[in-house]
């Protein structure tokens, strides 16, 4: 019998940041099975961890719909669970082998840093449609491997945001990454994300676009380190700062179920 625990990544508070599963298994599972247990989850990612000998963990990232090759929220809830568990030391860091390259975590008091892949993007071009989409005119295009980058002109546009999911499908583009600078002092930039193409409308704390937006907000403010704020309905704190081609991703978690897998 397996344990699934649901962790609230990317925030201190139940119920808020992104809820992430966390799945350990004794031995590799086959694709099928794990894409039916995220999909029963419903979770806009479900985590899969086998250990290997030497003591770090194989990682895999579900969705409800695909597998994804680069999740932050689901790697800090996996970290979280295995400290949490006891089955890492508490000042043991978590290495995880993942299909973006090898990842790890360390915990730093009450949070949690993670060292991932710099994504920068590249000026983009975008159809002519993408403005009526979004519902909003775009500052800046910029596109990487997995998303396209929208600059926008204030916090206030981003968070009225409605765009038209079904269009927005049609970028070819795991998501659609918007930012924009922080209208307060307490963060430097906001920024939301969707996903309808992976089978997730908006996705609630993205860690992965940080890869995206720290360097980014790096060409555009000049330093960096960054707190970010990303202003989804439930909403979460990321603290990111660009290492050479790292990013250093920092959040919080708090567990808010223990579930036993029977099928």
């Amino acid at each position: 019998m397996l344990t699934i625990t649901q962790v609230d990544a990317f925030t201190a508070e139940p119920f808020g940041g992104n809820p992430a599963a966390v799945c350990l298994l004794p031995e590799p599972a086959d694709e099928p099975w794990m894409q039916r247990v995220a999909r029963e989850m419903n979770l806009s990612e479900t985590a899969f961890l086998v250990r290997r000998d030497d003591g770090s963990f194989d990682l895999r990232w579900f969705t409800p719909t695909v597998e994804i090759d680069l999740c932050g929220h689901g790697t800090l809830a996996s970290a979280h669970v295995l400290w949490e568990d006891g089955r890492l030391e508490p000042t043991a860091p978590a290495i995880f082998h993942t299909l973006s390259g090898p990842l790890t975590a360390i915990r730093r008091d009450d949070w949690i840093e993670m060292d991932f892949p710099a994504e920068p993007d590249e000026p983009a071009s975008a159809p002519e449609w993408l403005a009526a989409a979004l519902g909003a005119e775009p500052k800046y295009i910029g596109r990487n491997r997995f998303d396209c980058l929208i600059e926008v002109d204030a916090e206030a546009t981003l968070r009225r945001l409605t765009p038209d999911l079904h269009r927005l499908r049609d970028l070819g583009v795991r998501g659609v990454i918007v930012t924009a600078l922080a209208e307060t002092d307490e963060f430097d930039f906001v920024s939301r994300f969707f996903a309808p193409a992976t089978g997730i409308d908006e996705d609630p704390v993205t860690g992965s676009a940080h890869c995206c937006l720290a360097p980014y907000w790096q060409r555009r403010l000049g330093k960096d380190s960054f707190t970010a704020w990303q202003a989804s309905q439930r909403g979460g704190q990321v603290r990111c700062a660009v290492r050479d081609d790292r990013v250093l991703l920092c959040g919080q978690a708090v567990t808010v179920m223990r579930a036993n897998l029977l099928a």
